[in-house]
């Protein structure tokens, strides 16, 4: 399989590359990726930090970047601004009240974070920073897949976060590799500011206007490579051994490839044992 929407398939066809070529590292993918659509990613990021300015709103910018930066990745072609509120029109519900949703539930970590690390003393304060810590490191993750969810799939909002949890632990090695990676980048920004202290205001300025140009569709677009092999292996993989028959279109839309089937079987899905033919289970 040359790989779910494109990602990891360094096999891909072009002038003067051979099929048999060694395959690329994943990391040169993804920076080969990122580089390739850096100026196309600029209005995107752009409107994704205006929308995101309103808190409540986040959820909103989260599910457009996502759709822009899931096509990017499988090497399909994107829109760019049209997709990114095409999905948000499609997803609004869903995504508004997840966004909402995560906005409590950080205010709350965050709350009891400062309560324990500054009220509170000796064994009872070190377990409750930890249990903070541990609560913050969870969610952010779950994070990476809530809106990758809601936009490929039909599920409702407990399934989502359900499935999100489950895959912070499904896979925690590409799991901490994105979660350190996003750390570094916040922690060289500050440490820029702080070695330029005197021109701060300055500096600050200048990272906001960069943070605003480049950085989220290169978290969003890091989600992407280390999320879907792991959706792939667990949602996606497993629908289609029961299901050889459906959603051709959508299968080939999405960068899966698909054994040459018999006009009559493509034709005539296989039923469940109920006689009723099974949902479909991705987002149209």
């Amino acid at each position: 399989m040359a790989g779910f929407f494109g990602l990891f398939n360094y096999e891909k066809e072009g002038p003067g590359i051979s099929k048999n070529a060694p395959k690329k590292k994943t990391f040169i993918v993804f920076f080969e990726t990122f580089f390739r659509n850096f100026w196309k990613f600029i209005p995107t990021n752009l409107i994704y930090s205006l929308l995101s300015l309103p808190v409540l709103t986040n959820g909103l910018a989260a599910v457009g970047i996502t759709h822009v930066t899931r096509n990017t990745a499988r090497d399909k072609h994107s829109f760019g601004l049209s997709d990114f509120f095409e999905t948000i029109k499609k997803n609004w519900k869903q995504s508004l009240a997840a966004g909402i949703i995560n906005s409590i539930v950080y205010a709350i970590l965050l709350a009891d974070l400062f309560f324990f690390y500054s009220n509170a003393a000796g064994w009872f304060s070190t377990v409750g920073v930890a249990m903070c810590l541990c609560l913050l490191f969870i969610f952010t993750v779950m994070g990476y897949y809530i809106w990758t969810l809601m936009i490929t799939f039909h599920f409702s909002m407990k399934q989502i976060y359900k499935n999100s949890f489950r895959f912070v632990f499904i896979n925690m090695k590409l799991n901490l590799l994105c979660f350190f990676v996003i750390l570094l980048v916040y922690a060289i920004n500050a440490a820029i500011l702080f070695l330029l202290g005197s021109y701060w205001v300055f500096v600050l300025m200048i990272e906001l206007i960069l943070y605003a140009l480049t950085f989220p569709c290169f978290k969003f677009l890091l989600m992407q490579y280390c999320v879907f092999p792991s959706v792939k292996k667990c949602i996606i993989d497993p629908y289609y051994r029961d299901h050889p028959f459906e959603d051709i279109e959508k299968r080939r839309d999405l960068g899966l490839e698909i054994e040459e089937l018999d006009k009559k079987d493509e034709e005539e899905p296989e039923e469940d044992d109920d006689g009723e033919e099974p949902e479909n289970v991705f987002e149209d």
